[in-house]
Protein backbone atom coordinates (compact mmCIF):
# COMPACT_ATOMS: atom_id res chain seq x y z
CA UNK A 1 0.00 0.00 0.00
CA UNK A 2 1.66 3.17 -1.22
CA UNK A 3 2.83 5.29 1.83
CA UNK A 4 -0.13 7.98 0.98
CA UNK A 5 -2.72 5.92 1.72
CA UNK A 6 -1.49 4.22 4.54
CA UNK A 7 -1.96 7.63 5.90
CA UNK A 8 -4.80 8.47 5.32
CA UNK A 9 -6.47 4.99 6.14
CA UNK A 10 -4.72 5.85 9.63
CA UNK A 11 -6.01 9.75 9.57
CA UNK A 12 -9.67 8.16 9.25
CA UNK A 13 -9.05 5.78 11.84
CA UNK A 14 -7.69 8.30 14.41
CA UNK A 15 -10.62 10.68 13.37
CA UNK A 16 -12.87 7.97 13.74
CA UNK A 17 -11.55 7.41 17.40
CA UNK A 18 -12.21 10.77 18.02
CA UNK A 19 -15.33 10.98 17.08
CA UNK A 20 -16.56 7.70 19.17
CA UNK A 21 -14.71 9.01 22.07
CA UNK A 22 -15.99 12.58 21.94
CA UNK A 23 -19.65 11.20 21.26
CA UNK A 24 -19.22 8.69 24.60
CA UNK A 25 -18.09 11.95 26.69
CA UNK A 26 -20.76 13.60 25.89
CA UNK A 27 -22.90 11.14 26.37
CA UNK A 28 -21.46 10.67 30.00
CA UNK A 29 -21.79 14.22 31.00
CA UNK A 30 -25.45 14.64 29.88
CA UNK A 31 -26.05 11.16 32.36
CA UNK A 32 -24.23 13.14 34.78
CA UNK A 33 -25.88 16.52 34.87
CA UNK A 34 -29.38 14.54 34.87
CA UNK A 35 -28.03 12.66 37.57
CA UNK A 36 -27.07 15.35 38.89
CA UNK A 37 -30.27 17.47 39.16
CA UNK A 38 -31.90 14.00 40.78
CA UNK A 39 -29.56 14.25 43.62
CA UNK A 40 -30.65 17.52 43.74
CA UNK A 41 -34.29 17.06 43.58
CA UNK A 42 -33.69 15.25 46.97
CA UNK A 43 -33.92 18.35 48.82
CA UNK A 44 -35.01 20.85 46.33
CA UNK A 45 -37.90 21.12 44.35
CA UNK A 46 -37.44 20.98 40.60
CA UNK A 47 -38.61 23.95 38.62
CA UNK A 48 -40.34 23.73 35.14
CA UNK A 49 -40.05 20.36 33.15
CA UNK A 50 -38.76 19.62 29.67
CA UNK A 51 -42.51 19.50 28.57
CA UNK A 52 -43.24 22.67 30.33
CA UNK A 53 -40.29 24.68 28.78
CA UNK A 54 -41.32 23.76 25.07
CA UNK A 55 -44.82 24.74 26.29
CA UNK A 56 -44.12 28.07 27.54
CA UNK A 57 -41.94 28.77 24.28
CA UNK A 58 -44.29 27.78 21.80
CA UNK A 59 -47.03 30.06 23.93
CA UNK A 60 -44.18 32.78 24.00
CA UNK A 61 -43.68 33.06 20.38
CA UNK A 62 -46.98 34.27 19.71
CA UNK A 63 -47.52 36.38 23.10
CA UNK A 64 -44.15 37.30 24.95
CA UNK A 65 -46.14 37.86 28.18
CA UNK A 66 -47.66 34.37 28.51
CA UNK A 67 -46.97 32.31 31.43
CA UNK A 68 -48.33 28.83 32.54
CA UNK A 69 -50.50 28.03 35.33
CA UNK A 70 -48.25 26.53 38.06
CA UNK A 71 -47.72 26.45 41.81
CA UNK A 72 -45.86 23.96 43.52
CA UNK A 73 -47.43 21.98 46.64
CA UNK A 74 -46.15 20.04 49.29
CA UNK A 75 -47.23 16.16 49.49
CA UNK A 76 -48.40 16.99 52.92
CA UNK A 77 -50.98 19.31 51.09
CA UNK A 78 -52.00 16.82 48.29
CA UNK A 79 -55.57 15.31 49.40
CA UNK A 80 -55.14 11.05 49.97
CA UNK A 81 -57.74 11.11 47.49
CA UNK A 82 -56.18 12.45 44.30
CA UNK A 83 -52.88 10.24 45.21
CA UNK A 84 -55.48 6.94 45.26
CA UNK A 85 -56.66 8.31 42.33
CA UNK A 86 -53.46 8.71 40.06
CA UNK A 87 -52.56 5.61 41.30
CA UNK A 88 -55.29 3.64 40.39
CA UNK A 89 -55.59 5.65 37.08
CA UNK A 90 -51.90 5.17 35.99
CA UNK A 91 -49.63 2.71 38.07
CA UNK A 92 -51.85 0.38 39.96
CA UNK A 93 -48.61 -1.27 41.14
CA UNK A 94 -46.33 1.77 41.92
CA UNK A 95 -45.50 0.77 45.65
CA UNK A 96 -44.19 -2.70 44.37
CA UNK A 97 -41.94 -1.89 41.44
CA UNK A 98 -38.71 -0.71 40.87
CA UNK A 99 -39.59 1.54 37.80
CA UNK A 100 -41.02 -0.83 35.57
CA UNK A 101 -44.49 -2.80 35.03
CA UNK A 102 -43.59 -5.62 33.51
CA UNK A 103 -46.76 -7.21 33.32
CA UNK A 104 -48.35 -3.75 32.07
CA UNK A 105 -45.67 -2.86 29.14
CA UNK A 106 -46.77 -6.78 27.60
CA UNK A 107 -50.21 -6.16 27.94
CA UNK A 108 -49.95 -2.95 26.11
CA UNK A 109 -47.65 -4.43 23.64
CA UNK A 110 -50.20 -7.37 22.86
CA UNK A 111 -53.31 -4.36 22.68
CA UNK A 112 -51.02 -2.28 20.69
CA UNK A 113 -50.63 -5.32 18.33
CA UNK A 114 -54.42 -6.42 18.14
CA UNK A 115 -55.07 -2.26 17.19
CA UNK A 116 -51.92 -2.24 14.67
CA UNK A 117 -51.08 1.02 16.56
CA UNK A 118 -49.89 2.69 19.50
CA UNK A 119 -53.24 3.17 21.75
CA UNK A 120 -51.26 1.99 25.03
CA UNK A 121 -48.32 2.61 26.49
CA UNK A 122 -48.01 0.67 30.26
CA UNK A 123 -45.80 3.03 31.13
CA UNK A 124 -45.32 3.52 34.93
CA UNK A 125 -45.57 6.78 37.22
CA UNK A 126 -41.83 6.92 37.08
CA UNK A 127 -41.41 6.46 33.57
CA UNK A 128 -43.84 9.14 33.00
CA UNK A 129 -42.20 11.56 35.15
CA UNK A 130 -38.91 10.66 33.78
CA UNK A 131 -40.28 11.67 30.33
CA UNK A 132 -41.79 14.89 31.85
CA UNK A 133 -38.93 16.19 33.55
CA UNK A 134 -36.10 15.41 30.67
CA UNK A 135 -37.39 14.67 27.42
CA UNK A 136 -39.22 15.49 24.02
CA UNK A 137 -42.67 13.99 22.79
CA UNK A 138 -41.14 12.41 20.38
CA UNK A 139 -41.14 9.20 19.68
CA UNK A 140 -37.99 6.98 19.03
CA UNK A 141 -35.72 4.39 20.24
CA UNK A 142 -32.91 6.61 21.44
CA UNK A 143 -36.14 8.66 23.76
CA UNK A 144 -37.08 5.32 25.35
CA UNK A 145 -33.56 4.36 25.86
CA UNK A 146 -33.00 7.27 27.70
CA UNK A 147 -36.25 7.06 29.43
CA UNK A 148 -35.39 3.71 30.94
CA UNK A 149 -31.96 5.04 32.12
CA UNK A 150 -33.49 8.15 33.93
CA UNK A 151 -36.08 6.02 35.49
CA UNK A 152 -34.05 3.93 37.49
CA UNK A 153 -32.03 7.19 38.11
CA UNK A 154 -34.99 8.51 39.56
CA UNK A 155 -36.11 4.56 41.42
CA UNK A 156 -32.66 4.70 42.61
CA UNK A 157 -32.29 7.70 44.49
CA UNK A 158 -35.93 9.21 45.08
CA UNK A 159 -37.75 7.45 47.51
CA UNK A 160 -41.66 6.60 45.98
CA UNK A 161 -43.29 9.70 48.34
CA UNK A 162 -41.19 11.75 46.87
CA UNK A 163 -41.30 10.82 42.79
CA UNK A 164 -44.99 10.76 43.22
CA UNK A 165 -45.07 14.41 44.88
CA UNK A 166 -43.04 15.66 42.02
CA UNK A 167 -45.28 13.73 39.62
CA UNK A 168 -48.27 15.52 41.20
CA UNK A 169 -46.69 18.62 40.98
CA UNK A 170 -45.67 19.07 37.44
CA UNK A 171 -47.91 16.75 34.97
CA UNK A 172 -50.46 18.68 32.49
CA UNK A 173 -53.53 19.25 33.23
CA UNK A 174 -54.95 21.09 30.17
CA UNK A 175 -54.30 23.96 28.53
CA UNK A 176 -51.15 25.65 30.34
CA UNK A 177 -52.42 23.79 33.78
CA UNK A 178 -49.31 22.06 35.16
CA UNK A 179 -49.49 20.34 38.71
CA UNK A 180 -52.53 19.44 40.95
CA UNK A 181 -52.72 22.90 42.86
CA UNK A 182 -53.26 24.43 39.06
CA UNK A 183 -55.55 21.67 38.15
CA UNK A 184 -57.84 22.06 41.64
CA UNK A 185 -58.19 25.74 41.00
CA UNK A 186 -58.91 25.66 37.34
CA UNK A 187 -61.49 22.96 37.37
CA UNK A 188 -63.23 22.64 41.18
CA UNK A 189 -61.98 26.27 42.73
CA UNK A 190 -60.19 24.71 45.45
CA UNK A 191 -57.11 23.81 47.03
CA UNK A 192 -54.77 20.16 46.63
CA UNK A 193 -55.19 19.25 49.90
CA UNK A 194 -59.47 19.52 49.93
CA UNK A 195 -60.05 17.01 46.77
CA UNK A 196 -62.57 14.62 48.00
CA UNK A 197 -62.85 11.11 46.07
CA UNK A 198 -65.16 12.17 43.12
CA UNK A 199 -63.28 15.38 42.34
CA UNK A 200 -60.48 13.40 42.37
CA UNK A 201 -60.99 10.11 40.21
CA UNK A 202 -62.08 12.82 37.36
CA UNK A 203 -58.85 14.56 37.78
CA UNK A 204 -56.90 11.15 37.31
CA UNK A 205 -59.22 10.25 34.68
CA UNK A 206 -58.04 13.41 32.74
CA UNK A 207 -53.81 12.84 32.71
CA UNK A 208 -54.07 10.61 29.24
CA UNK A 209 -55.71 13.67 27.73
CA UNK A 210 -55.73 16.69 29.51
CA UNK A 211 -56.00 19.28 26.79
CA UNK A 212 -59.61 17.46 24.99
CA UNK A 213 -61.14 16.79 28.47
CA UNK A 214 -60.65 20.55 29.86
CA UNK A 215 -62.91 21.21 26.74
CA UNK A 216 -64.74 18.13 26.69
CA UNK A 217 -65.93 18.00 30.89
CA UNK A 218 -69.19 15.84 30.06
CA UNK A 219 -67.81 13.28 27.79
CA UNK A 220 -68.71 9.92 27.94
CA UNK A 221 -65.25 8.00 28.28
CA UNK A 222 -64.27 10.62 30.87
CA UNK A 223 -67.07 9.79 33.07
CA UNK A 224 -66.81 6.13 32.71
CA UNK A 225 -63.62 6.07 33.37
CA UNK A 226 -63.86 8.49 36.36
CA UNK A 227 -66.29 5.70 37.82
CA UNK A 228 -63.83 3.16 37.23
CA UNK A 229 -60.85 4.68 39.09
CA UNK A 230 -63.63 5.69 41.91
CA UNK A 231 -64.11 1.91 42.35
CA UNK A 232 -60.59 1.12 42.76
CA UNK A 233 -59.27 4.20 45.11
CA UNK A 234 -60.37 2.32 48.38
CA UNK A 235 -58.45 -0.67 47.74
CA UNK A 236 -54.73 1.58 46.49
CA UNK A 237 -52.20 2.09 49.14
CA UNK A 238 -49.91 5.30 48.99
CA UNK A 239 -46.62 5.63 49.71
Amino acid sequence: MPQRLKNLFWNHRSFKGKFFSSLFLLFFFYQLWILLHIILWTVVNPGESAFMETRLEHLQEKDEKATLRHQWVNYNQISINIKQAVIAAEDAKFIDHEGFDWEGIEKAYEKNKRRKKIVAGGSTISQQLAKNLFLSNQRSPWRKAEETIITLMLETILSKQRILEIYLNVIEWGNNVYGIEAASLRYFSSHAKDLNSFQSAKLASMIPNPKYYERHQDASGLIERSGIILSRMNAIQVP
